[in-house]
């Protein structure tokens, strides 16, 4: 069982397994505030699908986040919600999502081209350094071996992918991770005192206040969302110009909104922050946690380097792989479920009913905090079974054709225990995009590379500090050892 210091959802993650309950749990949160966390199938369905538009993100947060990630279809509530999910569906369905696996794959290669290049470099670096400048709870560096900070790669790739698939321009994260967008981001996601202090200011003040505040994490908000507007605003101008002059071929997820002829400029620029700024953070929060857990289990990293070695084209070649290529990696697959179960990149979300509402057969009032807690509900051993606090992906893999619901569901005894893209209408509309971009992005990286943590100590389970602000990630970052596995 993974045990936190101060992680988002962690104290739900011990009430859920500890606290007994009819489906639903309520507790006192901060300054004795009422929460209600929905535990069962059916409670979970009455927030999700039933009554779902019982139910909003509190204003509070809608207001604080939106700075970053603009009102676009995760923020939006409502009427305006529908319209836009629907508007945008076509362009996230996986009839769709299919033909970006080449760009995903192409962005792959590149990133393992440049981390290549510097893990290849500092490790001629590191053999020519002392002995004695280890520190004695570092794992012992052997010949070859360059360390690297797994979630800053992961970022400058993702937003890269984003960037291509989503939006149709390279911004060149990969080779210029000081680009004033990487840069901006990097700002933005970095966990600091200040943001948790304006995060807990804004559940009891206005937006309009804490937006206010003068203190430097305002200051950052504000340039990097100047910066972000601009860029997306030039981007929506460059495909309108195309599309006018009927030259717009491309199938990047913007391309295709444009033609549907439903968004105005103004809309299209708070989708794209969405899907710049949600959409790289949870996908790089992703990899990240899945480089940290195959470090911990070197017996499931060499199986999953064995399976991608063997099915899948050099990240050398100029070969590309295709959606049915990844598809058809079943402990690739499996990995994937099993580390998006156990890290759910994003810990939480909140909901608060607009009007009096039931969940479970049980009266809750207009306004109570309703906690929907991925980081709890995909450690249910009511719904998973004893071993829900194990990292195993095992459990997602078929031993015969009669086994094969079984493992489509990973064992659990419902499609809610699963909770890391959330359920119903307000799911999570990139689902397929991101687990696509996700499997070639994890692919490409242990087929070319080993990992070890580079300090055991710190980063063992028990002692792991993780912070959290749109997504969760270890505080202090990933650090790791690397070396390249030749053959590949």
């Amino acid at each position: 069982m993974h045990v936190v210091k101060r992680a988002p959802g962690v104290n739900s993650l011990f009430r859920i397994n500890t606290v007994p309950n009819n489906g639903l749990i309520r507790y006192a949160g901060i300054f004795n505030q009422e929460r209600i966390m929905p535990t069962s199938p059916k409670a979970l369905a009455d927030v999700l699908v039933t009554r779902n538009y019982d139910f909003e993100k509190p204003s509070q947060i809608r207001n604080s986040i939106g700075r970053i990630l603009g009102i676009g279809v995760l923020l939006a509530e409502g009427d305006q919600h529908k319209v836009q999910r629907r508007n945008l569906m076509p362009a996230f369905a996986f009839r769709h999502v299919k033909d970006l696996y080449p760009v995903f794959w192409h962005k792959s290669r590149e990133a393992i081209q440049a981390m290549t290049s510097e893990v290849t470099e500092g490790a001629k670096k590191q053999a020519t350094a002392q002995k004695d400048t280890q520190r004695e709870s570092e794992t012992p560096r052997r010949e070859g071996w360059a360390s690297f900070e797994v979630s800053e790669w992961a970022s400058r790739a993702t937003l890269d992918i984003i960037g291509v698939a989503g939006l149709g321009r390279d911004f060149g994260a990969l080779h210029n991770p000081d680009n004033e967008l990487s840069s901006r981001y990097r700002v933005l996601f970095r966990p600091s005192r200040q943001a948790r202090i304006l995060g807990i200011l804004g559940l009891f003040m206005p937006a309009w206040i804490t937006n206010r505040i003068p203190v430097k994490r305002n200051n950052d908000i504000a340039l990097a969302a100047k910066t972000i507007r601009a860029v997306c605003s030039d981007l929506i101008q460059e495909k309108r110009e195309k599309l006018a002059r009927k030259e717009l071929t491309d199938v990047d997820i913007l391309s295709v909104a444009l033609e549907s002829g439903t968004f105005t400029d103004a809309e299209l620029v708070d989708q794209l922050m969405t899907f710049l700024a949600a959409g790289h953070e949870t996908t790089a929060s992703a990899m990240t946690w899945a480089i940290y857990m195959l470090c911990l289990h070197p017996d499931v990293q060499t199986r999953l380097r064995q399976e991608v070695r063997e099915n899948l084209p050099s990240v050398d070649s100029d070969s590309t792989v295709s959606s049915l290529d990844i598809d058809h990696l079943p402990y690739l697959n499996a990995v994937i479920n099993e580390v998006l179960r156990y890290y759910s990149p994003v810990p939480l979300t909140i909901r608060q009913p607009v009007v009096d509402t039931i969940i479970n057969g049980e009266h809750v009032p207009k306004g109570t905090r309703v906690i929907i807690c991925p980081w709890a509900i995909n450690y249910s051993t009511e719904l998973w079974g004893a071993d829900a606090n194990v990292f195993n992906p095992e459990r997602w893999l078929a031993t015969d054709e009669n086994d094969k619901k079984r493992a489509g569901s990973g064992g659990a005894s419902s499609n809610y225990a699963f909770l890391t893209f959330l359920h119903g209408p307000r799911s999570c509309i990139g689902q397929a995009f991101s687990k696509a971009e996700f499997a070639c992005l994890l692919a490409a990286w242990i087929g070319r590379f080993e990992f070890e943590l580079k300090n055991k100590e710190e980063y063992d389970e028990k002692n792991m500090l993780i912070k959290g602000g749109i997504t969760a990630r270890p505080a202090k970052g990933l650090h790791i050892h690397a070396t390249v596995v030749e053959g590949w």
